[in-house]
């Protein structure tokens, strides 16, 4: 969370994209989620056949990298607009994006089914808990895979490169070119060129 002195002149939304306490009732940020899950329910109510229409979704959907993410619906975003993909990301089923920061993803990123990835935290404090919240923003390199069920935790950068295990809490960075798991997620080895083929306890989707 950042403290700024101009704070109370900012807009709800600029506080929360820069990572300071806002108030999510706020009626822009209302209007702009109900767009976000209205485009989200028009892509998951689409037929596999209608391929153009979902493009047209996701290009009004994200805030980059709509024309040529690989989505498998369902699909569900705070956003969308704070979203922002490189070249031919894939997402399979179920994947949940809460982007109240930017997210930001690389070229040829896979998140296996029922990928979490939250940007969107909240005051320890209860009472203050009751009125306003905050965000951090997520960082996912190129070349990254995301086994099934992972969970991405705010503020979190994960290197290019990396292989993160199905089921895993991503609470840390973690580095470029590894294999990483477990809750709390960490670093298992380094990937080399003998990496190829996984062994029975490192299972992906």
């Amino acid at each position: 969370m950042t403290n700024d002195d101009n704070s109370e002149f900012r807009s709800e939304a600029e506080k929360m994209l820069a990572g300071e306490l806002y108030d999510a009732l706020d009626p822009v940020l209302v209007k702009s989620r109900e767009r976000a899950r209205n485009l989200c329910q028009n892509l998951n109510a689409t037929r596999e056949h209608e391929q153009e229409a979902r493009r047209r979704i996701l290009t009004d959907l994200f805030g980059s990298g709509g024309e040529s993410v690989w989505m498998q619906p369902p699909f569900y975003c705070d956003y969308g607009s704070n979203i922002h993909l490189g070249e031919r990301v894939y997402f399979n089923f179920n994947c949940v994006v809460l982007d109240v920061c930017e997210v930001k993803v690389g070229d040829f990123t896979f998140f296996g089914p029922a990928v979490q990835v939250y940007t969107a935290t909240h005051p320890m404090e209860a009472q203050l808990r009751r009125t306003q919240e905050f965000g951090k923003p997520i960082t996912i390199g190129s070349d990254v895979w995301v086994g099934g069920g992972a969970i991405i935790c705010p503020g979190v950068t994960i290197g290019s490169e990396t292989v993160i295990g199905a089921g895993s809490v991503v609470t840390k960075d973690i580095p470029n070119n590894v294999f990483a798991a477990g809750n709390p997620c960490r670093i298992i080895r380094e990937i080399t060129k003998t990496s190829n083929l996984n062994s029975p306890g490192d299972t992906q989707d």
